[in-house]
């Protein structure tokens, strides 16, 4: 499982014109789920992102996560974070997940982040997406479960 994690002052998804979810200020997650992910991905990843210390505090340090600041949430699908580009100009997507599959350890890496009380807004899983945010920062974090960079 990949995620681009970045903060935003704000961020929203529209979809056909109607927005589908929104934040202040917190993380916007740009999530791909690969072939092989389980639980233990969506457990790690979503431990890692909710915990993450990006956020300054009072020494303007990036030691608090978005528990401590009592930020939200926008979880996006994005397939194409299993995009390979080692070859040719085209990317190939053989590890990311199915769609069946993908979407269900979707919902459950949004169920896993809303058991920690956050408040968690997604876009339409498979839609064609506008993403909108205004990034603070900018700070924007790769992760991959299987740690792979």
């Amino acid at each position: 499982m990949r995620a681009v994690v970045q903060r935003v002052k704000s961020a929203k998804v529209t979809v056909e014109d109607e927005i589908t979810g929104s934040i202040n200020k917190g993380l916007l997650v740009l999530l791909g789920i690969g072939e092989e992910d389980d639980e233990k991905d969506i457990n790690y990843l979503c431990e890692k992102i909710i915990k993450l210390r990006i956020f300054e505090d009072e020494n303007d340090k990036l030691n608090l996560s978005l528990l401590d600041i009592q930020g939200e949430l926008l979880v996006v699908s994005q397939f194409t974070l299993y995009g390979d580009c080692r070859k040719g100009r085209r990317p190939n997507f053989m590890k990311a997940a199915h769609p069946d599959v993908a979407k269900k350890l979707y919902k459950k890496f949004i169920e896993k982040c809303e058991e920690y009380n956050i408040k968690t807004n997604t876009g339409e899983f498979g839609g064609d997406m506008d993403v909108e945010l205004i990034n603070d920062g900018p700070v924007t974090i790769l992760i991959d479960s299987k740690k792979e960079f």
